[in-house]
């Protein structure tokens, strides 16, 4: 299917969003529950599947369905297509504090390696894809199972990265170790694997695992400093300790030690 050619602008600083200006008949498709608005005249359709495979009759539409539902995504997607006369805007937002990426495909050899939860939105005809981690230690131990998603085509794509992206090109035979959550992407032509920590002090007691990742040249590789897992273990974390205290004391710097406790009580 022919690419649809966007023109877009990014918005805001930690919570960012994307507005896509579309002309007549172009359309974009997004992820479920990223949209936040869009003007008169955008209309909205709920498709199976990824929107790319919309001519291929019913097994290409289950297809594009089934590889959605393997990365752990919705069976469906949202399109958006200006039925309007002139230019119209439809606007997607980051789901965390991070930045939006935006990614020209035709740039990058047409195809990129994401994580599953990352994709925001991206013209039409953007085939959004599996792509199976071939390594047996990269599917066990790598944070992300054997399951990444494969943005395919040469139109724009737009990701998200939790906290400060970091967009680097690794020259052929340069390797970078990085915590497993923060690989955000990277082209196919970058090898990605899994190694051992080495030491098992450092692995139970430095707080970063027993593995990380190790993102091989040639190719790019976006990577990002605050994993959404990262964030939501110390949300949780914090809201064990909140609890533990029994009463709006434990709110305090003093943890699950009420003030009462530390006063004593004349009751």
């Amino acid at each position: 299917m022919t690419m649809d050619v966007v023109d877009y602008e990014i918005f805001g600083n930690e919570m960012q969003y994307v507005e896509v200006e579309l002309d007549p008949g172009e359309a974009a498709v997004g992820e479920a529950g990223v949209m936040m608005y869009m003007q008169d005249g955008i209309q909205m359709d709920t498709i199976f599947g990824d929107g790319s495979a919309q001519q291929s009759g019913l097994f290409g539409k289950l297809l594009g369905a089934g590889k959605r539902l393997l990365t752990g995504e919705s069976l469906f997607t949202t399109i958006y297509h200006n039925e309007g006369s002139g230019k119209r805007r439809v606007a997607f937002a980051a789901p965390y504090p991070g930045k939006i990426v935006p990614v020209d495909l035709s740039t990058v050899g047409g195809t990129l390696i994401c994580q599953k939860d990352s994709f925001l939105a991206a013209a039409k005809g953007v085939s959004l894809g599996i792509a199976f981690q071939k390594k047996i230690g990269v599917g066990l131990f790598g944070g992300e199972g054997f399951i990444m998603q494969k943005l395919d085509g040469d139109g724009m794509a737009f990701i998200h990265a939790g906290g400060t992206l970091l967009e680097k090109t690794l020259a052929p035979g340069e390797t970078l170790r990085v915590d497993t959550g923060c690989v955000v992407a990277f082209q196919p032509s970058v090898d990605f694997d899994i190694q051992y920590a080495g030491k098992i002090k450092t692995a139970l007691f430095g707080g970063e695992g027993l593995f990380f990742a190790t993102l091989t040249g040639p190719g790019k590789v976006w990577l990002q400093s605050l994993p959404l897992s990262r964030m939501a273990d110390r949300i949780v974390m914090a809201s064990r300790v909140v609890q533990g205290g029994g009463g709006k004391e434990s709110t305090s710097l003093l943890g699950g030690i009420g003030l009462g406790s530390l006063l004593g009580d004349d009751d």
